[in-house]
């Protein structure tokens, strides 16, 4: 039974209660705006391009699908976040809940998310950045613009710009740089301002016959890009990661949380059904930058550069959420045990996990850099949909553990709605390529075995030491 000891709630929400000093200073728009941020990324500017080509217009469907799984996950979310308002998210919620080897299994599960997440976003990134560069007649080195095998009948060995906004990224984080709530809603009005001129510019350009026909791959097809258009809206979980500084979470953090899926749900229908009505979808195939391709095709460039200036410039807080978020998570497994303390070292200076900064940094800097785009956005998802899914069941054991634990928020239609969130995240899990089973397999296997041979033993809990 000790694989599943679990924290002390009761001591969780007295800490919670005495508070970290943090200031409470957010409110729903804010937090709304954090979500918007941290979503608008790679999904849109980048992954559209091959949802379309494996969905077509059906894109548009393919949005929604993976929408409503993410609604039904993000009603579970909120009730743990406003619930407990601690540091540690789905991690600290699930160690209270289900036990230890579980939330092991969510962390290093989440470790994933945010990493690849990164990665991911730095492929983007390169990709807006090589077509900005294009316009003012500049490339690079062919061979340094892409991992190897992503482009089909092109030599490339390192991409080189994804690995240097990964070490910028590392090197602001290290030295504590950390975006402030005004600075992120300056960027949020760049990505929304660029994805709405998409729209509106793109509207009049649209050829209807270019949506026929409107599923050419069938169904599967339509599910098969739901399962990685999933990707798309990672990120409204950066929501609960602010719970400690929202004034009133039991009414701003679900709004938040509900408002920002809800925003760029409608924006990626509308872009889908933009681009796939200039361009041919099967067009789209091996395209970096899909959106600002559109426009090209359209002859709008002075908007194309527009937008490939406004996708630069709006991934890059992205790439900082997603770093900064997966340092925490090991900086909370570390000071629990789960991990080496070195990992939760505070540097004297700056006063932040240097180390764990730097090492995330490269490795998955490195990783961005050697792997394609569909590669990563899968592996991604497969890890985010078995995290959702195991905050979906924990709501579930901790309405009948815990039935008059005050709630600030309580996810409606219990049991109905997560176990919607658990059938849907399972769906579109069965969705994703057999590489991405196996690899996914493949890290919760090495993670299990960090656990028994190191982590269980070294845990907090284990040696009677309170936990945080």
């Amino acid at each position: 039974m000790s694989l599943f000891r679990k924290k002390n709630i009761e001591h969780m929400l007295k800490a919670s209660a005495q508070g970290a000093g943090l200031k409470k200073a957010l409110g729903a728009l804010d937090l709304t705006f954090l979500g918007i941020g941290a979503i608008i990324g790679t999904g849109i500017f980048v992954l559209t391009g091959t949802g379309a080509v494996q969905a077509g217009p059906a894109l548009m469907v393919s949005f929604l699908i993976a929408a409503v799984a993410c609604c039904f996950a993000a009603l579970a979310y909120a009730e743990f976040a406003s619930t407990f308002p601690v540091a540690g998210s789905i991690y600290t919620y699930s160690y209270a809940t289900l036990g230890e080897v579980v939330a092991w299994i969510i962390g290093w599960d989440l470790m994933l998310e945010y990493g690849l997440a990164s990665s991911a976003v730095s492929v983007g990134w390169s990709g807006y950045l090589q077509s900005l560069l294009s316009g003012f007649g500049l490339s690079l080195p062919v061979e340094l613009t892409a991992a190897p095998g992503a482009v089909p009948g092109v030599t490339t060995f390192f991409n080189l710009p994804a690995f240097f906004v990964m070490m910028a990224i590392t090197a602001l984080l290290s030295i504590g740089v950390r975006e402030s709530t005004r600075i992120n809603n300056v960027m949020v009005a760049i990505k929304v301002t660029v994805v709405l001129l998409v729209i509106a510019v793109g509207v009049f350009h649209v050829t209807p016959a270019n949506w026929h026909p409107f599923m050419p791959n069938g169904w599967s097809g339509v599910f098969g890009a739901a399962a990685v258009m999933f990707f798309a809206f990672i990120g409204f979980d950066a929501v609960s990661s602010a719970a400690e500084e929202v004034k009133v979470p039991k009414r701003d953090l679900p709004i938040g949380i509900i408002a920002s899926l809800a925003v760029c749900a409608v924006l990626y229908v509308a872009v889908a059904a933009v681009v796939t009505g200039i361009v041919p979808s099967a067009q789209f195939a091996n395209i970096g930058h899909p959106v600002s391709y559109a426009l090209q095709v359209a002859g709008q460039t002075w908007v194309a550069g527009f937008i490939d200036l406004g996708a630069v410039l709006g991934m890059l807080t992205v790439i900082l959420v997603m770093s900064y978020g997966q340092t925490r998570i090991i900086f909370a497994m570390s000071r629990d045990g789960l991990l080496p303390a070195r990992l939760s070292k505070v540097h004297p200076r700056y006063s932040t996990p240097f180390l764990t900064t730097w090492l995330v940094g490269i490795f998955f800097g490195l990783i961005g850099a050697l792997v394609p785009l569909k590669v990563l956005a899968e592996l991604i998802n497969i890890g985010t949909l078995a995290a959702f899914s195991m905050v979906s069941i924990a709501v579930l054991i901790l309405r009948r553990t815990h039935p008059h634990l005050p709630r600030a928020f309580r996810c409606p239609g219990v049991p109905v709605v997560p176990i919607l969130a658990v059938a849907s995240c399972l769906f579109l899990m069965l969705n994703l390529a057999l590489f991405t089973w196996l690899a996914f397999f493949a890290w919760t296997a090495i993670g299990l075995l960090i656990y028994f041979f190191y982590s269980r033993s070294r845990s907090r809990l284990a040696r009677g030491t309170p936990s945080h």
